[in-house]
């Protein structure tokens, strides 16, 4: 009898091991979006490893690139995506496309591959036609690229003439646009009230840009105190929202407020703040 309980205490600790065993082998399945390094910093990534891109164009939230486009940069979609640690839930979305297919999107922009990353960590799409970006997960400022229509609902040139012709711009990481105004002097808001009576006409950027896309240079950026408030700087012009953009994407209304040039979108190519 004691031979017998043995043996079955053997045999069980023998498929115990096993079992055990086995669920070492089992692999963990990979995240639907991790956060990897590159030579570009840390940037969103498929499963595989496959960078994930952002497109300018895409700023008002929809996917804008159809046709030809897709066969460079091919949608990224995974329905109710695992997340690796450091991302969030809430970040994440669904989009129906034109087309009727689907598109997962991260703070709200539209996450693209790039045919000519072959390999884990490749970001050769980064910078493309200066409108497509390495989707990072921590994006202070982006850059939008759009027709810009006015409030009187004009469209305006990137001059600030009547006319049509897309324009790039700084908005926020939610795709919301940054002006400047044109009468400040360097690092020196000259429009906000001590009180903040004028702020919800034109509120203050009160954020700093910790993380920029490439094509922008972070040494251009800093922050100012304005009556106890932090307000974000580039290139020495204190950045404000427009009231009447409701915080909405790619909306550029401010553009005509009270006529074009008073309140300008900035972007790389704008010239340095006044002293």
């Amino acid at each position: 009898m004691y031979l017998k309980n043995f043996f079955y205490t053997l045999a069980a600790a023998v498929l115990l091991t096993a079992c055990s065993s086995d669920s070492k082998n089992e692999q963990t399945p990979a995240a639907d979006v991790s956060i990897q390094s590159t030579s570009l910093g840390q940037v969103l990534t498929d499963s595989k490893g496959k960078t994930l891109y952002f497109f300018a164009r895409d700023v008002a939230g929809a996917s804008v690139c159809e046709g030809n486009c897709l066969g460079v940069w091919p949608v990224f979609y995974a329905e109710n995506p695992k997340l690796a640690s450091g991302l969030a839930t809430a970040d994440f979305a669904t989009i129906t496309r034109a087309d009727g297919s689907k598109q997962t999107t991260y703070k709200g922009w539209p996450l693209y591959y790039y045919q000519n990353d072959a390999a884990a960590g490749d970001t050769k799409g980064d910078k493309v036609n200066s409108v497509w970006f390495v989707a990072k997960p921590h994006f202070s400022v982006m850059l939008g690229m759009a027709q810009l229509v006015g409030n009187d609902g004009k469209k305006y040139t990137g001059t600030y003439a009547e006319g049509t012709g897309e324009t790039l711009f700084l908005v926020d990481s939610l795709g919301r646009t940054l002006y400047a105004f044109a009468p400040d002097k360097r690092d020196t808001n000259t429009y906000t009230k001590s009180d903040f009576s004028n702020n919800a006409t034109w509120p203050l950027a009160e954020f700093s840009a910790k993380n920029v896309p490439s094509l922008l240079d972070a040494a251009d950026f800093k922050t100012i105190t304005v009556f106890g408030r932090t307000q974000l700087v580039y290139k020495g012009w204190p950045l404000y929202y427009f009231g009447p953009d409701n915080m909405q994407r790619g909306m550029t209304k401010g553009v005509s407020v009270p006529r074009p040039g008073v309140w300008p979108i900035v972007n790389q190519s704008s010239a340095a703040a006044p002293q």
